[in-house]
């Protein structure tokens, strides 16, 4: 079940070999799995970014304090 939260902080994601991405801070849907964390978001008006990235990368973001779910809970 996907959860909302909120990019706080300097969060990025590498698309294939490419450079760093940032995302945008605010609103991110994010749907974890054990090993990932998808989060998407709104890029554009009507354009949504979307990316996986490490669940220990998100978890990492979570402690840092970068990402923030909206039920306050940790990851």
């Amino acid at each position: 079940m996907p959860q909302i939260a909120t990019i706080a902080g300097h969060v990025t994601y590498t698309p294939g070999d490419g450079a760093p991405m940032v995302i945008p801070r605010g609103p991110v849907e994010v749907e974890l799995a054990p090993d990932s964390a998808v989060l998407s978001w709104e890029a554009a008006d009507r354009v949504v970014g979307s990316t996986a990235i490490p669940r220990t990368q998100f978890d990492e973001y979570v402690a840092d304090g970068k990402i923030t779910l909206k039920d306050g809970s940790g990851a």
